[in-house]
């Protein structure tokens, strides 16, 4: 593994000396200019496009700092502390009563990192287990890991050297972290550890308690101001020792045992999945209700939507909140009469994977960091865990699935045709934004809460 990051490092160096594959200029541009570019870069005149529209979007970004015009701006908005935790008490004390959920970026990053505070510092603690995905090249995370190496602590870092942009800071960290004497593991070759996860042994009395923190997003502050995730603090005996046993065959590539409650890719998601989709479709067939509701970033998988074919197909209801790629076709006659499919794309940037699939009074709420492709399936480390406390699953029903089948401002619908179509009262005033909702929902004092009904 060693020589892997090696490579990586020197490949780095090159990384902006690539062969260039398409040019694209604006409509304006010239021939004269055009065609000096393709010769710069060897590129044939097939490669050149040209675009419609601004070329580098993210230039763009500037011309907010640029403009005094407050009414074009999002009103200012902080992030509320996590509603389920008590600022000034320990974390692990409240854990021991529940649950908690924290739905990012409508409430603070920081009880996350409360939580690793807590467990660096206390003497308690014997060992601390974590993926390392995107965290970013200044993150307290890191910091924080290596304080608890230099208070005796065990500490294990599952680091995803290839993961696409982050491959110099994920290196440099691996590095460092190595250097002072925490156990670094890149996982299971072949194979990118996605999985967001963790873990906190703890000794309490003659026991050993494990403490967990799963999570639909990276470890990175800085993101977690600007995607929607859900992290999950628990110490739930069950689900602890499916993390832990994660962790041991990262660490070792030992034959994972059977797990309590954890799905993982690759080896059982997608298969597990695709089971509780038939007998939704099933159930709906039988004239019980049948209903799946979906939120992720894609969804290109051709089993997995083979499957949501076949349960619409057999009358179960199945909407899909997909934020980007979505290759299943709806409302198409004959097809996916009882598939809808809406792109929210709002302030914020959709993250959250939340899987609802209810077959009669069989009725299921996982939680995921996997996306629904190809490649989260079947090449990389994936989790998905359930919400069992049924007030913690009615929260995630309410604020990331119903929330959103009701947004009517930042929802676009995907057409029988291929195209998307603003939702009906986009334009109208007074439209409901699932974002907007949620911030107004985490300023307004406790009881203010409005829970809706599915659509």
């Amino acid at each position: 593994m060693r020589n892997l990051r090696t490579a990586l490092r020197l490949g780095l160096q090159s990384r902006h000396y690539g062969q260039a594959v398409r040019l694209e200029v604006s409509a304006g541009c010239s021939e004269y200019l055009s065609t000096f570019l393709l010769r710069q870069f060897a590129l044939p005149e097939a490669a050149l496009y040209h675009v419609h529209g601004p070329v580098n979007l993210a230039r763009l970004q500037q011309i907010i700092d640029l403009v005094d015009a407050p009414k074009l701006l999002f009103p200012a908005s902080a992030p509320s502390y996590p509603k389920q935790l008590v600022p000034g008490r320990p974390v692990f004390e409240q854990l021991k009563r529940g649950d908690v959920l924290i739905h990012q970026p409508f409430e603070s990053f920081d009880g996350v990192l409360q939580f690793l505070r807590e467990a660096v510092n206390d003497p308690q603690v014997l060992a601390i287990k974590q993926t390392i995905y995107r965290t970013g090249a200044d993150s307290e995370m890191m910091t924080l890991l290596k304080q608890a190496v230099g208070r005796g602590k065990e500490v294990t870092v599952v680091v995803e050297l290839k993961a696409r942009f982050d491959e110099e800071a994920n290196i440099n960290w691996a590095e460092e972290l190595e250097a002072i004497g925490a156990q670094v593991v890149y996982g299971v070759v072949g194979l990118k550890t996605h999985a967001k996860m963790l873990l906190v042994t703890r000794r309490e009395g003659k026991a050993l308690v494990r403490y967990a923190h799963l999570s639909t997003g990276n470890y990175n502050p800085r993101t977690a101001r600007l995607y929607t995730d859900i992290s999950h603090l628990t110490c739930d005996p069950l689900l602890t020792a499916d993390v832990e046993q994660v962790f041991i065959q990262l660490a070792s590539q030992s034959r994972l045992p059977r797990l309590n409650h954890v799905l993982l890719a690759p080896f059982h998601l997608q298969r597990r999945l695709i089971e509780l989709i038939d007998l939704a479709g099933a159930a709906a067939a039988a004239g019980k209700e049948g209903r799946v509701v979906l939120k992720m970033n894609a969804l290109t998988d051709e089993p997995l939507m083979q499957a949501l074919v076949r349960a619409g197909q057999k009358g179960a209801r199945i909407d899909l909140i997909v934020r980007g790629a979505c290759m299943l076709p709806a409302r198409v006659p004959g097809l996916s009469e009882n598939i809808r499919v809406r792109s929210v794309i709002g302030r914020l940037l959709e993250h959250s994977r939340v899987f609802y699939i209810c077959a009669g009074e069989e009725e299921h709420v996982y939680l995921s960091s996997a996306d629904w492709m190809n490649r989260n399936m079947l090449r990389r480390i994936e989790l998905a865990w359930p919400i069992n406390d049924p007030q913690l699953r009615q929260r995630v029903i309410d604020e990331c699935l119903v929330a959103y089948l009701h947004d009517n401002r930042d929802a676009r619908d995907l057409q029988p045709d291929g195209s998307y179509r603003r939702a009906k009262d986009a334009e109208e005033p007074g439209g409901h934004g699932a974002q907007a909702a949620l911030m107004r929902r985490y300023a307004a004092a406790p009881g203010e809460v409005e829970v809706r009904a599915w659509t």
